[in-house]
């Protein structure tokens, strides 16, 4: 089993079940997804029988406990199920990512066992997707200088304020929202709620354009008087900032295995073309130009998968991941952008066309070192946590 602690380090043996994982992933992903990547970047939109076959799979609720109708699996086994949809498609993958890791998460480890039960199965099973809203307009990685407020009435919360960026905005049926009981506090006075579809007052703004990830569904969540039952508030009052940043600490993980199947995505895309491609007379492949750009890819390719097994390995253990995770998805992230960039350049003119892959995984990887904390956010924690030790 892929383990790790702070004292023994690091077992790379992956057990029957990840392997069992990775395989059912990995088959479900060629077969299903990747013959559909290129329409779904195009029309912008996932086939709605691609989430559903995800959800009867088990992968949308990959370490949900089986009692509330998850796979029951671990953290590694995730990461592995996510590498191999993001090979595929990265707009299908992030879909997951962010049903996954920033809305079951926070709900499988600070909710109530009545939000649990009530919830988790629906989730698990990909009956319903989840949503995280943190960023606004004016806050993003200065997540305590949000503006949405909560206001208690009765039994009752009402929130106002606008969420911007949302992956699975309109998609989802619940959303996971961070908003002010205490404007001055900043994030002393930030509670998390969970707000369900159809909640009166909970509408979905503009759908975004987007640069990369065109087939994942990026809104606008806007909350007028939005009165949200007292029962739903998500752990304790005060607490949601350390909620949001423990579900981003897990978050980062599942982004870095993102990265990681993009980049494998762009080397395996560029081997393919760099053995069938000929110029001056023999393969593209035999030049050493390429070969050196096809080694680097490989070799930080693997390096990013490492340190992304580590923190997820640390989080199946209990142990602090903080650091870790934060590594994992500044490394990977780089890789994937310089991958992306390797790859256009092996696939030259035809790298630059949308006939080819080259250009989507160009288009894909940038997201990588934005969302979940942007690289410069995932430096200051690096510095941090490494001070502090």
């Amino acid at each position: 089993m892929a383990t790790a602690t702070a004292e023994t380090g690091f077992d790379l043996a992956l057990s029957e079940e990840q392997e069992l994982a990775q395989r059912s992933a990995r088959d479900f992903a060629r077969e299903k997804v990747l013959p559909r990547a290129a329409e779904i970047d195009e029309h912008g939109k996932i086939p709605p029988e691609i989430l559903r076959e995800m959800g009867a799979l088990g992968f949308m609720g990959t370490y949900v406990p089986e009692r509330y109708g998850g796979s029951g699996l671990d953290a590694v086994s995730y990461a592995l199920i996510v590498e191999e949809i993001n090979r595929a498609c990265a707009s299908t993958g992030v879909v997951l990512c962010s049903h996954m890791s920033l809305a079951v998460d926070p709900i499988l480890h600070h909710g109530s066992d009545a939000q649990k039960e009530k919830y988790l199965p629906k989730l698990a099973r990909g009956e319903w997707i989840g949503c995280f809203a943190l960023s606004e307009p004016a806050s993003g990685s200065d997540a305590a200088a949000m503006r949405t407020t909560a206001r208690r009435d009765g039994d009752s919360w009402i929130l106002n304020g606008t969420k911007n960026f949302i992956t699975n905005g309109s998609l989802g049926n619940l959303a996971i929202v961070f908003a002010q009981t205490e404007p001055g506090q900043k994030h002393k006075g930030i509670a998390a709620f969970i707000v369900e579809k159809g909640t009166p007052g909970f509408s979905v703004g503009k759908l975004e354009k987007k640069l990369g990830i065109r087939g994942s569904d990026t809104a606008q969540l806007v909350f007028e008087s939005c009165r949200v039952p007292a029962a739903n508030l998500l752990g304790e009052l005060g607490q949601g900032f350390k909620i949001a940043l423990s579900t981003l600490d897990g978050g980062r993980i599942s982004i870095a295995a993102q990265a990681v199947g993009i980049a494998r995505a762009c080397l395996e895309d560029s081997l393919a073309y760099a053995k069938q491609r000929e110029a001056f007379g023999k393969k593209v492949a035999d030049f050493q130009a390429i070969q050196w750009m096809l080694a680097d890819m490989a070799t930080e390719i693997d390096a990013a998968r490492l340190l992304t097994w580590r923190a997820a390995a640390l989080k199946d253990a209990g142990e602090d991941h903080i650091l870790a995770a934060a590594e994992a998805k500044l490394f990977a992230s780089d890789v994937a952008v310089k991958a992306a960039r390797d790859c256009v350049q092996i696939f030259g003119g035809y790298g630059y066309l949308k006939d080819f892959p080259a250009e989507r995984h160009y288009r894909d990887a940038k997201i990588t070192e934005i969302y979940e904390g942007t690289s410069e956010i995932m430096k200051l924690v690096i510095a941090e946590e490494i001070l502090k030790e």
